[in-house]
This record gives structure tokens, sequence and C-alpha cells, in this order.
């Protein structure tokens, strides 16, 4: 069977591998599926710019992502984009984390779109605004300052784990291992514990599971292949208390919807990425692995969840549009 019928049945199209970039393959199939990314970088024209075309970004990822979701019929080809990643410092041949390349494409948008408006629409997609707590374990002053992330970093545990679970300890106030903070009350570095509290969340949220871990014992980075169960349905309702949520995000919708899995098989140092992605049209699964791409099932989804070398690493959910009753209070 040729691959050309693969990605016919699949309604994704195939991406062909040039020498590692299966990481980046991944990611392409989770932007074509995110429509409010696709439609924003649609209406971006290129003017007034001093970029040659074969280094700007937003060109030649527009272009693609076009090709994609124009004819899904055959494998796409997309040397064009590769290289433009490769002149902005996303080297070809070289193993990469798809949480860094996902970063970093995002800023290359920010920095070579000429419409800076449309840039920051594009950067709010994703925005996920926090309040930073550090209190002082001495005295207990909290200072407080306010930051985003673009992709939620979770850290979790060398056992079983629920996404929610990793969403909730991220929120809660931690120990700083390793540092100490300058105390502004103590006048010296003292030892702080850190936590956020929600401020806003984005319309396309993007989770990050760090399964990379410096191991004391062997003295190298490991990954970490254990279980992380997470749902079709995210309710952040549920997850977070109020007082770890700001008021005006406690009338938002807080709902999402799983669209999106970037899953990893293999070591650290080395392995392959391969995309789970949901069918805005029939609400069906299909697993993307570069040119090769079939209709799966949630089970297929649900292996992913971890216990072997083969394990979800990026989940993106979509936000619900329906909006929350309004109080009568």
């Amino acid at each position: 069977m040729s691959l050309m019928s693969y990605t016919t049945r699949s309604g994704l199209m195939g991406l062909s591998n040039y020498g590692l970039s299966c990481c980046v393959n991944s990611l392409l199939q989770s932007f074509s599926a995110t429509q409010e990314f696709t439609e924003l970088l649609n209406r971006w024209q290129m003017s007034d710019t001093d970029i040659p075309e074969d280094c700007n970004t937003p060109l030649q990822l527009q272009r693609l992502l076009r090709k994609m979701q124009s004819d899904k019929s055959h494998t796409a080809h997309h040397e064009d984009f590769l290289r433009c990643l490769d002149r902005n410092h996303i080297q070809l041949y070289v193993q990469h984390d798809v949480d860094e390349v996902f970063l970093s494409i995002l800023n290359l948008i920010q920095q070579q779109i000429s419409d800076k408006e449309l840039a920051q629409e594009i950067k709010q997609l994703y925005k996920i605004t926090v309040e930073q707590n550090l209190q002082c374990q001495t005295c207990f002053y909290l200072t407080k300052d306010t930051s985003y992330f673009l992709s939620l970093p979770l850290p979790i545990s060398d056992c079983s784990n629920t996404v929610e679970n990793c969403i909730h300890c991220f929120f809660e106030l931690q120990d700083i291992t390793g540092n100490f903070c300058l105390c502004e009350r103590c006048g010296e570095r003292k030892p702080t514990k850190q936590g956020f509290k929600l401020v806003s969340l984005p319309n396309v949220l993007c989770l990050h599971l760090k399964r990379s871990g410096y191991s004391l014992r062997s003295g190298y980075t490991k990954k970490l292949n254990c279980e992380v169960k997470f749902p079709e349905v995210l309710d952040f309702q549920t997850i977070l208390r109020r007082d770890q949520i700001s008021e005006s995000t406690q009338e938002e919708e807080r709902k999402y919807d799983l669209f999106a899995v970037i899953v990893h098989c293999g070591t650290a140092l080395f392995g392959h990425y391969t995309a789970y992605i949901k069918s805005s049209s029939d609400q069906s699964w299909n697993h993307a692995d570069d040119s090769y791409v079939r209709k799966v099932s949630w089970k297929d989804v649900e292996s992913t969840f971890g216990g072997s070398r083969r394990c979800a690493y990026m989940l993106m959910y979509q936000r619900r549009q329906d909006k929350m009753p309004q109080s009568s209070n």
C-alpha cells in the first residue's frame, strides 16, 4: 500500500521525514489542526520587511499550512520550511526537544511578522498569564509578580500521575531547591517557596509534560516514562481552588477539549516524535507518523499515558466556546 493511500484515508496530509524532522512534523500537524492559528496566520500579507523569503518563518509556515489543508491526497514535501528553520538556528539533522521548537517558532513569528498587532493576537492565542508568588521561609514575606507562559511546564513525579494533579501541584507553593532568593524584608538570600496564581487562560492551552530530569545516581539526564493520565475534557474549575484563580478568570469558560497529543518514543537523548490529531469535522482521532497517517481510536491515544518508552510529551487543548452561565447574585 502506498503512502498516498494512507494520507487519503486519514484526512491528514503526511509529511516527509528529512533526517530527524519528526519533531517539526508533529508540531506542524498540531498547528494545522489549530483553526484559530491558521486563520490568524492567513490574515497576514507580507510587506515592509527586509527578511528574505527563504528566512521568513511566518511566510514559509503560512505557505506550508495552506498546502497541508488544500490537498490531503499525498505526502507533503516541506524542505523549504525546514531549511528556513535551519537558517533561523533550528538546525536540520539534529535531535530537538519539541517544546523548545514550539516556543522558538512562536518567537520567530513574533520577531518576523510585519503586522505587530496580528503578532500579538497569535501570542494571545497561547498566552497563560500567572501571578508568581515567592514566600520567604524565615519571615514569610510574600512578593508577587506577573508573568506568562506559552506552554505550561508541568513537573511530573517518577510514579503514576494525572494531568489534573500535575496542574494542581504547579500552582501550589513549592520549595525552591538548590537556590535561595533575596528577601526584601530580611535583606539577604533566604530559603523560599514559589507558587503561581492563575490570572488568565488562553483559547489554546499547551501543556508540556516535563519528562526529562537529571539523575543524581547516574549523573546524566534521564527520561521519565511514568504514567500520566490525561482526559479528553479538562475542567480547571475542578482542578484549582478559588484562591488559586483570579476573580476575572473565575467568570471565564474553563473547560477545554483535547485535540492534539505529541508523543515521544525513546530515551532522553534520542527518539522519535509522532502526533495524535482529533478531526474537527467528525471528532475522530488520527495518528501522524511522518508520511504514514492512519485513523485510530481514543483507546490508542490512551496507550500514550506512559509506563513505557512511548509516552505523551505535549498536550493541546481548545477552550470550549460556550459561555459560563452568569450568576444571579
